[in-house]
C-alpha cells in the first residue's frame, strides 16, 4: 500500500510539473507579445518626441 501511495504522489508531482511548464510557457509567450508591443509603442513615442524637438528647433 505504501508503494502505491508513493507512486500516486510521484505521478501527481510529474503532472504538476508538466502543467506548470505549460502554463509558464504560455504566460511567457503572452509576456513577450506584450513586451514587443510596449517596445514598439516606446519607440514610436521617442521618435515622435525627437521629431517634435527637431520641428521646434526648425521654427
Amino acid at each position: 500500500m505504501g508503494m502505491s501511495q508513493d507512486t500516486k504522489n510521484l505521478l501527481f508531482v510529474i503532472l504538476a510539473v508538466i502543467a506548470a511548464l505549460v502554463v509558464g510557457g504560455w504566460l511567457l509567450k503572452i509576456a513577450f507579445k506584450l513586451l514587443g508591443l510596449v517596445i514598439l509603442i516606446g519607440f514610436a513615442v521617442v521618435a515622435y518626441i525627437l521629431i517634435q524637438k527637431m520641428v521646434g528647433r526648425g521654427r
